[in-house]
């Protein structure tokens, strides 16, 4: 189940935003980071499979102090269905095949043994 949690972390200077956005990129299951916030303090993590509080903890020790905020399922957006006229151009059979004696003038050279 997809999830979105936001984590507020302590960070004070662009290295160190590139250290947190490093290290929960590396996170088996992470499918996105973004820096949210008006002091841009807060880690948005969507991903499959993530445990939010060991996320939490690593980048306690790694970074500096870290709060878990939100946790919420992200549920997909459902797409409408497309119109029933397709626009694809019409396949034939015999325009894409490769026929065996067709290019033989590609090759002027002839071997025999």
């Amino acid at each position: 189940m997809k999830q979105k949690m936001v984590i507020r972390v302590h960070m004070t200077c662009d290295k160190c935003r590139s250290k947190a956005m490093g290290l929960v990129a590396s996170i088996y299951g992470v499918e996105r980071v973004e820096i949210q916030g008006d002091d841009r303090d807060r880690l948005a993590v969507v991903g499959d499979g993530v445990d939010a509080a060991n996320l939490t903890a690593c980048l306690r020790k790694k970074v500096g102090n870290a709060d878990l905020l939100t946790v919420e399922a992200v549920v997909p957006e459902k797409k409408p269905a497309p119109a029933s006229e397709t626009t694809e151009a019409p396949w034939y059979p015999g325009y894409y095949s490769w026929p065996a004696g067709a290019y033989s003038h590609c090759y002027p050279y002839t071997y025999t043994m």
